[in-house]
């Protein structure tokens, strides 16, 4: 056994040994998720037009709180739908919820929320078990969380996309009756323009074959070029002309009485200079030699500088991913910390101070 396996063994043991310390110190445990389940009684109502406005005005169905204050109104029938009900679960803090469980049953623990705290506390350990080396349980987190991804963006592409731009024209009484009962269930007059996606949605399919594979090259060609066209429009308004009026700055600048703006006036010389230093150094017509030579490097003084700030802000946003993820393992999972007043009664005071 290497020196690394057995550095990284003992940590292991003193973590299974802090885990079950941390439980014998809170009896009442740790890594628990708890919600409160309150009942919701919905009714259909038929919403007439309000009182001195014209009769004839279109009535509206919708559904409304059993119960409640809009159920008063004058303008406001019940129709002969049965009333809906069912129980909604909001989670809460563990302080509230031993705060309330003494003599309310709607407070309880929830296995499913507690089971996904220790799900997700298994996965962000498995990939921080990368630090000691490729190793099995990171390539197993790997592989799950990638998989995950990728089954979810495929169903959200297929309901977001499939469904409501390619079967419901085509099929909208189907539809209506399976997955989208808002809709009319009546065919468009122009359905027949949603066989142009769908055939070439088939042409690069034929990609997967290995005799068929030269037709999706042309639903693939027609793709990057509408693409790369609309692109090249968005950008360059977007973008390029954008950055042209933004670098068109007065070196004397003043507010709205006409009054000068030293702070102003000095940021705007620092772009002007930053700009054509930049496109100098970038300009290899002319030999980077004498005065040319000096504002080129002045260039690359501001490249450097843009790089870095660049740098440092992905650095800080992958320390913020960091520090996140720490704060869930010591705090929403081992109870370590409470910053939020979640779980202890002195926390909850602090908080609220």
């Amino acid at each position: 056994m290497s020196r690394s396996t057995m550095v990284w063994l003992v940590v292991f043991l003193l973590g299974a040994a802090g885990l079950a310390t941390n439980l014998v110190v809170r009896p009442k445990g740790f890594g628990l998720a708890y919600v409160h389940d309150e009942p919701v009684r919905r009714v259909e109502v038929t919403v007439g037009p309000p009182i001195g406005a014209d009769a004839n005005e279109p009535t509206e169905t919708k559904w409304v709180e059993a119960g409640g204050p809009e159920l008063d109104r004058p303008n406001v029938s019940r129709t002969t739908t049965p009333e809906v009900s069912w129980i909604e679960e909001s989670q809460v803090t563990p302080a509230k919820a031993w705060d309330e469980m003494q003599g309310d049953p709607s407070y309880r623990l929830s296995l499913k929320h507690t089971l996904g705290i220790w799900v997700a506390a298994f996965f962000t350990l498995a990939v921080l078990s990368f630090l000691w080396r490729d190793n099995p349980v990171y390539k197993f987190a790997e592989s799950v969380i990638v998989g995950v991804s990728a089954a979810y963006w495929m169903l959200n592409a297929f309901w977001a996309t499939l469904v409501p731009n390619l079967i419901q024209p085509l099929f909208p009484k189907f539809v209506q009756s399976w997955a989208m009962p808002g809709t009319t269930g009546e065919a468009s007059d122009f359905w027949f323009v949603t066989l142009v996606p769908l055939t070439f949605a088939v042409m690069l399919l034929l990609r997967l074959s290995p005799k068929g594979g030269w037709i999706a090259a042309w639903p693939l060609a027609f793709v990057i070029g509408t693409t790369a066209g609309m692109k090249l429009v968005s950008h360059v308004q977007a973008d390029f002309l954008s950055m042209l009026s933004g670098s068109v700055l007065p070196l004397y600048a003043t507010d709205a009485q006409g009054r000068f703006e030293l702070g102003t006036s000095i940021g705007n010389f620092v772009l002007i200079v930053g700009l054509l230093s930049v496109l100098t150094y970038f300009f290899f017509s002319v030999e980077h030699r004498g005065t040319i030579g000096k504002f080129a490097r002045l260039g690359v003084w501001f490249l450097m500088v843009s790089f870095g700030a660049a740098f440092a802000f992905t650095v800080m946003g992958r320390i913020t991913l960091l520090s996140e993820r720490l704060e869930f393992l010591f705090s929403d999972w081992l109870w370590l910390i409470d910053p939020k007043g979640a779980h202890t009664a002195m926390g909850l005071l602090f908080s609220i101070r």
